[in-house]
């Protein structure tokens, strides 16, 4: 059972201190993909022309 599971089941179950163990782990995720996905970008890129983007989009 992975750490996210785990969590996630503990959560169902009630424990209101499962919820800040969670919040971790998918930040640690967030930013890992962000960084795969950055690697692949031009030196120098940002996400501020996209931010606008899609803010603008919304």
């Amino acid at each position: 059972m992975s750490d996210v599971t785990r969590i996630l089941a503990a959560i169902e179950q009630g424990d209101a201190r499962a919820a800040d163990e969670l919040l971790p782990l998918v930040y640690q995720e967030l930013r890992r993909l962000a960084a795969q996905k950055m690697s692949r970008e031009p030196p120098g890129q940002t996400l501020e022309g996209r931010v606008k983007y899609v803010v603008t989009d919304l």
